[in-house]
This record gives C-alpha cells, sequence and structure tokens, in this order.
C-alpha cells in the first residue's frame, strides 16, 4: 500500500518516519520531494584502468552549490534530507518528471530496504547531448512509501546504513568477494 500525504503527515508528526530538513511543501500526494546535496563523487579515471566488482573504487569528491554534468556522462551525489524508517516500510526513489524531461536520469538502485536510516546517495546520469548544471537544494527526486503486510524479519543492517553524504560503491565487500 502506497502511503498517501495525510498518511505522511501523520508518521511524520509522530516520528515513525523521519525525514529531515523537511522542505517547504515536500510532501506531495503519494510522496515527498526531496532536494539535492552538496556533496558528489565521480570516478577518477586517471587513478584506475577498469571499474572491478572486487576492488575498491577510487573517487573524486566534490562539495559545490553547482555541479554541471557533461554529455553522457555518470556522477553520485546526495539528498539534502536524512531518512529514517521503520522495519515495516520501504521507500521507492524516482526522479522528478520535470528533471528527467532535461536528459538527467536519476536511480538509487531504486529502493530502499525496511529499517533504513540515512541520506540517499543518488545515481545522476546526463542522457542528453548537453551538459546538465545542478544545483544543491533544488528538488530532484521523490520518495515513494509503501507499507509491508508485516515488519521485517531481518531488516536493512547493510554497509551503507547511516550513511552522509553521496557514498561510492562498496561492492567490493559484499559477502561472495570476502568469501573467496
Amino acid at each position: 500500500m502506497i502511503l498517501s500525504d495525510k498518511t505522511l503527515k501523520n508518521y511524520i508528526d509522530n516520528k515513525i518516519i523521519e525525514i529531515y530538513p523537511l522542505g517547504p511543501n515536500a510532501i506531495q500526494p503519494a510522496s515527498i520531494d526531496c532536494r539535492l546535496g552538496d556533496h558528489f563523487l565521480i570516478a577518477d579515471d586517471t587513478q584506475m584502468q577498469v571499474i572491478s566488482m572486487s576492488e575498491p573504487l577510487v573517487y573524486r569528491e566534490i562539495k559545490a552549490q553547482e555541479i554541471t554534468i557533461p554529455p553522457r556522462s555518470f556522477i553520485l551525489g546526495t539528498t539534502m534530507e536524512y531518512l529514517k524508517i521503520p522495519d515495516d516500510i520501504v521507500v521507492f526513489i524516482e526522479g522528478r518528471s520535470s528533471v528527467g524531461r532535461m536528459g538527467l536520469f536519476i536511480q538509487n538502485a531504486g529502493w530502499v530496504d525496511p529499517g533504513f536510516e540515512g541520506q540517499l546517495t543518488l545515481e545522476l546520469y546526463n542522457a542528453s547531448s548537453l551538459p546538465i548544471r545542478l544545483e544543491a537544494g533544488r528538488r530532484i527526486c521523490q520518495f515513494v512509501f509503501a507499507k509491508m503486510d508485516a515488519k521485517a524479519e531481518t531488516p536493512y543492517k547493510g554497509k551503507y546504513q547511516g550513511q552522509k553524504n553521496a557514498v561510492g560503491t562498496k561492492i567490493n565487500e559484499d559477502d561472495e568477494v570476502k568469501k573467496s
């Protein structure tokens, strides 16, 4: 069941869902608009020849109020908002349609597991033939909350729990890599 604006307001007021700082007019009919933060990561191609699932990725870190993404380029950004959800709520991350119509694809693997807490790292891809300039503090994506039929038996406690700022991939820390 997707949570309505009325339920979202109630859950926020009662601290069932925590999201801060909550922007003005952020609560939409069936979602919460979230804003772009000022922390970005770009894969440092001067330090690597290939991206591997088994080795740490090297990033250049940028803290800025504006960033320009070149055509057909990829960066990581973060939301301004810090989110904490209970063990029976999941969140879908969707780009705002107005942003998508500029040619910017926004992803966060599309999903936030129950029990997650932290800022969300956004995968930003410029599919346009022109550079796209982004500004911190602008609404960029929306969180859609869904109630599960029961609390998760094993809520999220993973490697991204409590993250702040943009956080690069930690795929090299996956269990199957550690075991081999």
